[in-house]
């Protein structure tokens, strides 16, 4: 809570550059959270002692739900916009999450110290993720990465890319912050302001989705914006073990030896054809081009779970796109990213290995006596990791079908509950329906509702899950 006292002092700055009146509830924030973090710790300062698996679950859920908590505050304190505390809650966390969902409407006028807070927290909790899920999940025995221990295929050969996790997070943010630098210089020399440029960066590294105008990427109407983006949130979509290791090798020959990069990117490009063909036979747009151009950026952009748009305020959104095209894009946001990557969703090799599993029980169908081994690459896995991947999957389905019903419950629509947890669940912002534009107009409970399945989303379903068992509290 120190350490985060600390990121309220660049919103203070940028307002005090712009003069935009909006620095002092970032200042009061600091002092708060400097204050009572400092009371937390220096009682306990010199404590010593290994943590167990038991307890960095904890420290895991409680890094998100404190500090996420504790970033509404100077959202709570502003006089304009003004924040009721369920909004300031979910604006916070959204971001943290990097869901990208806001209930904001006039984002145009707001501050740019608010402006800049709001990708800023994005772009912290894309770092985040990227340190949870490389250097930390795999220590406590969970999430994707454990698929790139030893007995995996491709270069990354262990759950930690240095012996010392330490290392491993230093290198994971050199490689985001290049990324973002790089990122931002590109937005820059495509036209974009200085302020838009990094606070764009900042969100789009993150797979956040925030921007600092209504019409998102639409507001700067440009191509070369739209597929730097696109460039962009690929990469940031990559498992960041594999960006390292290839960096390592100093051969981009390691992403195609990667079968999880090799079904990403296959995703893309199918996804970004079936738009592009269903936008050309119904005539969407004027042509060809034009519909190439929103395929592509919608495609990745939605199943990357970034859920920025290119189209301005006048035209036409992916919601309203004809026939399948809409739920197909939400659907594509259920696989999401990477394992590694600031994506949300499921994880792409997830989803693999569920397809494979699949197809091996088809087989022993036909063959019952057979023994058929799931491989990914040219290596076999074993069965726990498969049990573990359906265990993820069930897990998921029951989160989301309760955090629907408790909508549902709450008195929205079938389209808006499901589009909205699964908007929030695979962290990517936009969903259908009354959620289509922004949350402004939902409940308060679903609100904390749709809090809680961004947190799940986030945290991989399971470290969050293992809090409500009885078995963790006992000693």
């Amino acid at each position: 809570m120190a350490l985060l006292s600390v990121t309220m002092l660049p919103p203070a700055l940028v307002s005090l550059f712009y003069r935009d009146g909006g620095g002092v509830p970032f200042l009061m924030a600091f002092l708060f959270c400097l204050v009572v973090g400092g009371l937390f710790w220096h009682p306990n300062r010199n404590e010593k002692g290994e943590l167990r698996a038991r307890e960095g679950f904890l420290i895991v859920v409680l890094f998100w739900l404190v500090l996420a908590s504790f970033s509404a505050i100077p959202l709570m304190l502003l006089s304009e916009p003004n924040f009721s505390i369920s909004d300031a809650v979910f604006e916070s966390f959204s971001g943290l999450t990097t869901t990208g969902a806001t209930i904001l409407s006039n984002i145009d006028g707001l501050p740019h110290s608010v402006l800049f807070y709001r990708q800023q927290l994005q772009w912290l909790g894309g770092m985040g993720i990227i340190v949870l899920a490389v250097a930390v999940l795999p220590m406590l025995g969970i999430g994707g990465m454990q698929l790139y221990r030893a007995e995996t295929p491709g270069p990354v050969k262990d759950s930690k890319m240095t012996p010392r996790i330490a290392d491993t997070a230093k290198h994971l943010w050199y490689i985001y912050l290049s990324l973002t630098i790089l990122c931002a210089l590109a937005y820059w020399l495509a036209g974009m302001s200085g302020f838009d440029a990094i606070c764009h960066a900042f969100s789009t590294i993150a797979i956040g989705g925030f921007s600092t105008h209504d019409a998102s990427m639409g507001y700067f109407n440009s191509s070369a914006i739209n597929f730097i983006c696109v460039f962009f949130l690929i990469l940031a979509g990559i498992n960041f073990a594999l960006h390292y290791a290839v960096i390592q090798s100093k051969s981009l020959k390691n992403y195609f030896y990667d079968p999880e990069f090799r079904v990403f990117i296959s995703i893309q490009i199918v996804l970004t054809l079936i738009c592009f063909a269903v936008l050309v036979f119904h005539g969407t747009y004027q042509n060809s081009d034009q519909a190439f151009e929103q395929a592509l950026f919608h495609s990745v952009s939605i199943s990357t779970t970034a859920g920025f748009a290119t189209t301005p305020a006048d035209s036409i959104p992916f919601s309203a796109w004809p026939t399948l095209l809409p739920l197909l894009l939400i659907f594509a946001s259920f696989i999401g990213g990477c394992a590694g990557s600031t994506g949300g969703g499921m994880k792409v090799v997830r989803i693999t290995l569920l397809y494979l599993q699949g197809i091996r029980e088809l087989n022993k169908l036909v063959h019952p006596r057979a023994i058929f081994t799931i491989k990914l690459g040219n290596k076999a896995l074993p069965d726990r990791v498969v049990e573990a991947v359906w265990g993820f999957f069930s897990a998921y389905a029951a989160v989301f079908v309760v955090c629907m019903l408790l909508l549902l419950a709450g008195g929205m629509d079938n389209i808006t509950a499901f589009t909205a947890v699964a908007a929030c669940m695979n962290n990517l912002g936009p969903g259908l329906g009354e959620v289509a534009a922004n949350y402004s107009s939902i409940s308060d409970f679903s609100k904390w509702v749709l809090v809680i399945a961004m947190l799940f989303g986030r945290l991989e379903i399971f470290t969050l899950l293992v809090l409500l068992t009885p078995t963790f509290w006992r000693s």
